[in-house]
């Protein structure tokens, strides 16, 4: 059985998720959010059946704080972290990341994400791409999917798929599929490679942490590729006349919104979209994108 955990996120409901997996050895944590929903997550285990300190094993997609923020907690209770190779480094010192992001959030940053801290390297396994991790009764297997973040797995659960953020933001049945692009590591060309691993698992569900529990990969993810380009050439044309990053923000985030708007979304699944995948956070990843290329760098 797979449990999802909402973790209401700054007051906003089926914004990021949590999944506990039971197996026969016990329960898998797929995804921690970060440690300041911890009190959220730690009663949706609660409610599981569970405690935390029976989760001796945690999955996750990538190292962003939405993501991982929390894996720590469950480390300090001698729980495994499985993560890419590339973000083992910052888990087990995150101080480089958290000072990064500090200066992005600036005050908010406590209020946002919380405390994160050291995991000992001897708890951290970094998988090779399509490495089978067994445990108990249940096979994980890791899927390299850069694009959104250089150190992103997906997990495959049998023909489930844990996707993080590649295959999106997608909040309610409804939802338009929208992409996170935050910095520094976006890229156009491997998302769009990565989407198409996902559909060639033909996976039958699709288990977003932004946010629920999705069928029908293939419009899902048609519909992804579709917005990821658009949104990518909406910031390139702005940012190659020159226009003031903050000016592209604005028109980016009025962007999006008329697109959810129109298609019927009130001002709740408005704030639930921007809580998941700020529109400033997208301009910046994509801006720096279209910087690197130009450069030649990417």
């Amino acid at each position: 059985m797979i449990h999802l955990i909402d973790l209401h996120f700054l007051e906003n409901d089926t914004t990021i998720a949590a999944f506990l997996v039971e197996t026969s050895e016990g329960p898998v944590l797929v995804e921690s959010g970060p440690h300041s929903t911890f009190k959220t997550l730690e009663a949706g285990i609660a409610k599981a059946g569970y405690a935390v300190t029976d989760i001796k094993h945690v999955f996750v997609t990538h190292i962003h704080f939405d993501h991982a923020g929390a894996a720590w907690a469950f480390a300090e209770h001698g729980a495994k972290v499985y993560v890419h190779p590339f973000g083992a480094g910052h888990l087990s010192s995150p101080s480089k990341l958290t000072e990064s992001a500090r200066r992005i959030y600036l005050d908010q940053m406590d209020v946002l994400w919380g405390e994160m801290r050291d995991i000992p390297l001897a708890q951290i396994v970094a998988p090779e791409d399509q490495t089978t991790i067994t445990i108990g009764n249940r096979r994980f297997k890791a899927w390299y999917t850069p694009g959104h973040a250089y150190h992103h797995i997906a997990w495959q659960l049998e023909d489930v798929v844990f996707t993080g953020d590649v295959a999106g933001v997608k909040i309610g049945a409804d939802g338009m599929v929208i992409p996170p692009c935050p910095p520094p590591d976006i890229h156009l060309e491997k998302w769009q490679q990565s989407i198409q691993t996902l559909r060639n698992l033909a996976p039958s569900q699709l288990y977003l942490t932004h946010y629920g529990v999705h069928q029908n990969y293939k419009e899902h993810l048609d519909e992804l590729e579709h917005h990821l380009v658009d949104y990518a050439q909406f910031v390139k044309v702005r940012w190659e006349k020159e226009i003031p990053q903050n000016e592209i923000v604005t028109e980016f985030n009025h962007y999006v919104n008329q697109q959810l708007r129109e298609a019927g979304y009130t001002e709740r699944r408005l704030a639930q979209y921007q809580a998941a995948n700020p529109a400033f956070m997208s301009v910046a990843g994509l801006i720096r994108y279209w910087k690197k290329r130009t450069e030649g760098s990417h």
